[in-house]
């Protein structure tokens, strides 16, 4: 149970982070026609899981319960893979095919890329 505790409360702080972010992003570009903070979100939540990951598996970094809380509880909460999915169906809808692929091609590439870039930074800090 004390697990699910932390995979909760660090899904509130995420999810609380997600929204701040989001709206950030979205306010500093002002683009009302692309879900720029979603891809923001997502290409750190990306970034942060490959390093936090990189971490864990070179030095054992965390515990089963950090693991919980951080990974699952606060990324899981931060990244917004749900969003991506109805902000691209959406703009499909809306006859924006084009920015839909844009879209859908941006958060798979920037995500992967972010995740091996965090990897790889993870592995000069930390071996």
């Amino acid at each position: 149970m004390g697990k699910v505790l932390l995979v909760g409360l660090g899904g509130f702080i995420g999810s609380v982070l997600r929204y701040l972010l989001s709206g950030l992003v979205h306010d500093w570009t002002r683009r009302e026609d692309f879900p720029v903070g979603t891809l923001a979100v997502n290409v750190l939540g990306c970034l942060i899981i490959g390093l936090l990951s990189q971490l864990a598996e070179a030095r054992g970094a965390f515990s089963p319960e950090t693991r919980a809380f951080v990974i699952i509880g606060i990324l899981g909460g931060f990244t917004t893979f749900s969003s991506f999915g109805n902000e691209t169906m959406n703009l499909w809808r809306d006859g924006e095919g084009f920015l839909a692929f844009l879209n859908i091609a941006a958060q798979l590439m920037l995500g992967l890329g972010a995740v091996w870039l965090g990897r790889v930074l993870g592995h000069k800090i930390w071996g």
